[in-house]
């Protein structure tokens, strides 16, 4: 009966025993480490977080506001009437800025409806994003739905470009962590408009469309500010992913998505629901445009060409931007450039170039041709222009052997060469061809009163390239006689004491000192001639005489202060030895030759009163946000020249182009004043001339340097006189005038001394103070003989003959000496006639070292 009792003591005292008690204190205590190490390893690992995330946020970059916001935009060069010209971009910089004001607010709520709902409420980073995410992760077994707000996307855009390179998981999660601290100090800095504004002109949106400007172009062929709400939907539904949901490709994902966009706008209010059964209902795919427009493959062009070069070394002087950062500025920055380039001019100017009727009959094609060769092997061979011009050379003896009859034969040639080459089957050959019309030509056109470029046209023929051979700009070319006006006559007028009435020693070819002689073109030699005859008739030796007596030094700076960069003086390592200032650069026989668009300033000096403007082709650059990064509205200027030597020069000039070497270029509707230039065997061919408007300039000649003597001396200056008649259709007529300090006065022609009556008189203009204060000494004539005089002779000398006839010798009489001074005038002695400075006129190219 008592069993239950006896057992139940029993019990207690098992359970109250040492040995049971101590193990129960084991087992507590061990429950206590448990807990202690488990609190432990928290610690530990929190701070170990701790100190990992501190460690990122450490290394993250500062970031502010000009960070994140978009970066390779185009680049857009208008007109100064406002009419756009081109653009300038790069790859990856396809993208036009747009303010949040020129974007519907149909798209900034499209964007922030379906990839960041909370965005008007979060920080910068939605942590109920980040918790609702990882919940639907961990019910679905896959993490793909984001949380990331559109400041992270962003700042993601634009801070880590690179994220697609992630490797590894330490790598992503780096980066996200600092994505997310820097979401949230962007958003200290920036409003949410800022924000959005700067996602939105970032965005990928396929089809390499960045931002939303290039999207609604791309797709829709129309401005971003005239989407619909069906078309905005269509654009926010490609971002979460651009390949799988664009719309030309992807057409039915890209529906399915833009539902998507449409029911989260009526979610979150930012539609009605009539608007979005409307754009529910609209056939939106069938205004995608399925192909997308030509890309432009046209090439800059050559005005664009230099204007880009321009800009960049303008940057980089002014600015103390590096090459890098000014070619990045202008292919990627989006600026916008107002050039000086009128596309009326321009037009013209290529019109008229393009004119193949107004070149040599028999045009011929030069070659340009570079070639590499990878072999199977791998090893890389490079064959140039000048390996393939010294194959034609030796094989057939030509003397200009990368000129040809036609481009058939040209490429003939190509392939005989590369025959010779050994190309092999596993051999990959590159090869560059460019076959260019002969000869060739450059026109530049400017704006004298402004130095304002109008028109550039580097070549003739197609341009195939971007930054090609630009011969207005990149060549430079021997200026013959275009040099007499600049290097010589407009010093000798400015401060050398000469007038236009000044006699020039020209007796005979003027001696280099060195075994060389230099000739008139004609080789005509009067004695003497006036400045104004030598420029009219481009006399090589009264150039030379005159430069020699005023210096070749001062002929030397003049050439500098008219913008002529390419002169050297024993300054440049590529010339080592040689100098200009020499007395061939009277004639244009100079080291390197001269650029072009340089020649043109410097004649459009002489059009400006003897003012120099550097050339302009922009007038200002803004940067992407509008503020002005170049500024050319108010130019540098410097006087170069006396106004009233610059209004004798064009005086002067005016007759070379009514009765001298330039008629071929006279103008219908506006008197014209200019030079013309012709180097030895007709090499280069030059007008630079002008009209109280417009200074122009052209160039003829073949890339090979090929003489043009037998060909027509004068279709450059038909070429001038073309564009510039229809340059100045429409303009009022207007004549040079002559400044108040300059006057007329006769003076005799052949000593330039005021004329007394018994002087062949000229009438000439001087400057003030250029006057000639003394009167010629007089020229003695033998006076008239009277008749009852001659009666009295003739009987004296019948007289003596009769004597003679007798026996005695009679005494010889004397010859009586007449008294008479012989000779003709300069002007009576003839010279170039026109047409142009007939061919080996001037000096050789080559000066002396």
């Amino acid at each position: 009966m008592n069993y239950g009792k006896e057992n139940l003591e029993k019990r207690k005292k098992n359970i109250s025993s040492k040995k049971n008690m101590k193990k129960k204190r084991v087992g507590v205590r061990f429950f206590k480490a448990m807990i202690i190490c488990i609190l432990l390893l928290a610690i530990v690992g929190v701070g170990g977080v701790g100190l990992f995330t501190k460690r990122i946020i450490d290394n993250t970059p500062t970031v502010t506001p000009s960070d994140v916001k978009p970066k390779g935009f185009t680049s857009f060069v208008y007109a100064e009437d406002g009419t756009l010209l081109e653009s300038f971009v790069q790859a990856g910089s396809n993208r036009v800025f747009k303010s949040i004001d020129e974007i519907p607010k149909y798209l900034a709520d499209a964007f922030v409806a379906v990839e960041d709902a909370r965005f008007y409420q979060h920080n910068g980073i939605d942590l109920q994003g980040i918790l609702r995410a990882g919940i639907k992760g961990i019910a679905a077994g896959s993490f793909d739905e984001g949380a990331s707000t559109l400041t992270q996307q962003l700042i993601k855009n634009n801070v880590f470009p690179n994220f697609v390179d992630e490797n590894t998981f330490y790598d992503k999660l780096e980066r996200k962590l600092q994505e997310q601290y820097l979401a949230l100090e962007i958003e200290k800095q920036m409003s949410k408009e800022e924000v959005l504004e700067s996602y939105m002109n970032t965005v990928n949106l396929g089809q390499s469309c960045l931002g939303v400007q290039s999207a609604a172009k791309r797709y829709f062929g129309k401005d971003v500010s005239a989407l619909t709400l069906s078309e905005c939907a269509v654009i926010a539904g490609i971002t979460q992913n651009p390949t799988a949901y664009d719309p030309v490709v992807n057409p039915e994902n890209n529906a399915d998505r833009r539902n998507i966009v449409l029911k989260d706008m009526l979610d979150q209010g930012y539609i009605s629901q009539a608007e979005y059964d409307e754009a529910k209902a609209d056939s939106v795919y069938d205004r995608i445009i399925a192909t997308p427009p030509a890309e432009d493959t046209n090439p800059y062009s050559y005005f664009n060409d230099e204007l880009s070069q321009q800009i960049i070394r303008d940057l980089m002087e002014r600015k103390d931007f590096t090459e890098t950062q000014a070619y990045n500025a202008l292919y990627s920055g989006g600026l916008t450039i107002t050039s000086t380039q009128d596309p009326r001019i321009q037009q013209i100017c290529d019109e008229e170039v393009a004119n193949e009727a107004v070149y040599p009959w028999g045009t011929e094609y030069g070659l340009e041709y570079v070639l590499t060769i990878t072999r199977a092997n791998g090893n890389v061979e490079n064959y140039s222009k000048e390996m393939m011009a010294a194959y034609i050379g030796n094989t057939y003896g030509k003397d200009f052997p990368l000129v040809f009859s036609s481009p058939d034969e040209a490429n003939a040639a190509i392939a005989e060469y590369k025959n010779t080459l050994g190309i092999a089957e596993g051999d990959t050959v590159d090869e560059r061809i460019n076959i260019t019309p002969q000869p060739q030509t450059s026109v530049v056109v400017m704006e004298q009163s402004t130095g304002k470029v109008k028109a550039i046209v580097g070549g003739r023929g197609a341009k195939t390239t971007s930054l090609s051979l630009n011969r207005a700009t990149d060549s430079t070319r021997q200026p013959g006689s275009c040099f007499k006006i600049l290097s010589t006559y407009a010093p000798a007028l400015d401060t050398g004491g000469y007038t236009l009435a000044s006699a020039i020693d020209n007796k005979g070819p003027y001696d280099y000192g060195n075994g060389r002689k230099a000739e008139n073109w004609d080789r005509v030699y009067p004695g003497k001639s006036t400045i104004r005859y030598s420029i009219e008739h481009s006399i090589n030796v009264a150039a030379l005489n005159t430069l020699t007596a005023i210096g070749f030094k001062t002929g030397y700076d003049y050439l500098q202060n008219f913008g002529i960069t390419t002169l050297v003086n024993n300054d440049d390592e590529n010339y080592p030895g040689y100098t200009d200032v020499q007395a061939a650069t009277a004639l244009g026989g100079i080291t390197r030759g001269v650029y072009n668009l340089e020649m043109t300033a410097a004649y459009a000096t002489i059009a400006n009163n003897g003012t120099y403007i550097e050339p302009l082709l922009y007038t200002q650059v803004l940067d992407h946000d509008g503020n002005i990064l170049l500024d050319n509205t108010t130019p540098a200027t410097r006087q170069v020249l006396k106004d009233s030597t610059a209004a004798l020069l064009t005086n002067a000039m005016q007759d070379v182009i009514t009765k001298g070497t330039g008629t071929a270029a006279r103008m219908y509707n506006m008197p014209v004043a200019g030079k013309t230039g012709t180097t030895e065997n007709s090499t280069d061919l030059w007008l630079s001339a002008y009209t109280p408007y417009y200074t122009a300039s052209v160039w003829g000649g073949y890339d090979e340097n090929k003489p043009m003597e037998y060909m027509d001396q004068s279709w450059h200056m038909v070429l001038w006189k073309n564009i510039m008649n229809r340059v100045h259709e429409g303009l009022t007529y207007k004549d040079f005038t002559m400044p108040p300090n300059i006057s007329q006065k006769t003076v005799c022609s052949e000593t330039g001394l005021l004329a007394v009556s018994s002087c062949k008189g000229i009438t000439e203009y001087f400057a003030d103070g250029s006057i000639p204060s003394q009167y010629c000494s007089g020229h003695y004539v033998a006076p008239p003989e009277d008749e009852d005089k001659k009666e009295e002779d003739k009987k004296e000398e019948d007289k003596k003959e009769e004597e003679a006839e007798k026996p005695e010798e009679a005494e010889k009489p004397e010859v009586p000496d007449s008294g008479a001074e012989g000779g003709t005038t300069p002007e009576e002695s003839g010279g170039e006639t026109g047409g142009g400075d007939a061919g080996g006129g001037d000096v050789p190219a080559a000066p002396d070292a």
